[in-house]
């Protein structure tokens, strides 16, 4: 099995819809790819924060038994008209009524799906916070411990298909403290690590193929606050137990430090 398979099978593997062949295939595949193994820690990390975070949404047990009790309503009148029309009814007549029942069920199921998935911005959000907790449960904080953003930057050469931007701010208060290789979006990223006083803030950086600047944007969770924002041609976000004035001063601090363009 290759990585493309292994990666489109990940989600049916842990719903356990998979079947017993790509099961063994999943396994064995996982058991010998790190990056696959990635993507599935990474998908039930995912999975963990969804259902632990707001994101996570309980329907109502009104609203359950509301729909229960239009379906059995449902169910027996259709039942009633049944005795009377099928009769009348040709194998074609049926076989067109029955397909298209599929057709709509199958419809209905995919646009709840759609709405029920979490968006781009909501599944990285998840992804940057789990990192950044991993690597501070883990004791997997950094690959490269320097102060001096020279020995940080060409550190990552060679381990990523792109040379992150890397700037020291001790002067103003936020220390660089080293760096290190973590993976977002189905990509290897850079993970660049600085201080505030005893608080570790990471920021995760990747190119922005759009190449266009943003603005600052503010989220919190569990105790955390993280700020996103696009400048030089990369996506960045940053993520700490900072308090937000620290995190946002912060971030503009390196913002005038990176120009449009910088590589």
């Amino acid at each position: 099995m290759r990585c493309e398979s292994t990666q489109r099978y990940v989600p049916g593997y842990l719903d356990g819809e998979l079947d017993l062949v790509h099961t063994i295939e999943m396994e064995t595949h996982l058991k010998s790819c790190p990056a696959c193994a990635q993507e599935l820690e990474s998908q039930q990390e995912l999975r963990g924060v969804l259902q632990r975070s707001s994101l996570a949404y309980a329907a109502p047990a009104a609203l359950r038994e509301r729909i229960q009790s239009s379906l059995r309503a449902s169910s027996g009148a259709e039942v009633e008209k049944t005795k009377f029309k099928w009769p009348s009814l040709n194998f074609l007549q049926l076989a067109g009524a029955f397909a298209l029942l599929a057709l709509i069920s199958i419809s209905g199921w995919q646009m709840t799906a759609r709405l029920r998935a979490p968006s781009s911005d909501q599944r990285i959000a998840a992804e940057v916070f789990a990192s950044h907790v991993r690597s501070l449960e883990a004791s997997h904080l950094m690959d490269v411990v320097s102060t001096d953003q020279h020995t940080v930057k060409p550190w990552f050469d060679g381990k990523l298909d792109f040379s992150p931007p890397v700037e020291d701010l001790a002067s103003d208060g936020f220390p660089l403290v080293g760096g290190r290789l973590d993976y977002l979006e189905g990509r290897e990223v850079a993970a660049l690590v600085y201080q505030r006083r005893k608080h570790f803030i990471n920021v995760f950086v990747w190119p922005n193929p759009a190449g266009t600047n943003s603005t600052q944007t503010v989220e919190s969770q569990q105790g955390y606050n993280m700020m996103r924002w696009s400048r030089g041609g990369f996506e960045f976000w940053a993520v700490s137990d900072v308090a937000a004035p620290d995190l946002s001063g912060f971030v503009r601090l390196l913002e005038t430090r990176i120009s449009p363009g910088s590589k």
